[in-house]
């Protein structure tokens, strides 16, 4: 017993092999984040229809929680719905961070933080989730459902 429990001590003494990096990213992980910058861009713009030529008309766009107007619950809409709502000069910012993207051939899903500022200050955050489709090589937004709070985001 001796023996073993010295062996323990020994094993446990040697150092660690050392750490394998993350792989690099994905050249696909780039277009699929470029099509998500792409429409956080029409949204900062107030631009439905530059939106729509990121997103699926039919997709959808869902809220659970707590949004900035003080609606609490689920909301929901297509993305032709949402960009008809859409105006300039609101000074919406949206921002995601450490993204995880998961891509099988033409499918790819993208699950990341985010925190909404309104002219500077921030109004809301939550976690994003989007679904995405490559068709004819391009990436589009199928669907983006998010979670939101208004209390407890960074830097507010």
């Amino acid at each position: 017993m001796l023996e073993l429990s010295s062996a323990f001590v020994l094993l446990a003494a040697a150092p660690l092999p050392p750490a394998k990096p993350l792989p690099p990213p994905e050249f696909n992980d780039a277009h699929v984040l470029a099509t998500i910058d792409a429409a956080f861009a029409a949204l900062e713009a107030g631009d439905g229809q530059a939106l729509l030529r990121h997103a699926y008309a039919e997709g959808r766009v869902t809220a659970m929680g707590t949004l900035r107007n003080g609606f609490t619950g689920l909301r929901s809409s297509s993305f032709a719905e949402y960009a008809a709502r859409m105006q300039p000069g609101t000074g919406f910012v949206e921002r995601i961070t450490d993204p995880v993207i998961e891509i099988d051939d033409d499918v790819a899903m993208v699950w990341a933080p985010f925190t909404v500022a309104i002219e500077g200050k921030v109004a809301s955050c939550g976690t994003d989730h989007f679904d995405l489709l490559r068709q004819d090589g391009t990436w589009k937004i199928m669907n983006l459902t998010f979670s939101s709070r208004v209390t407890g985001c960074p830097g507010q």
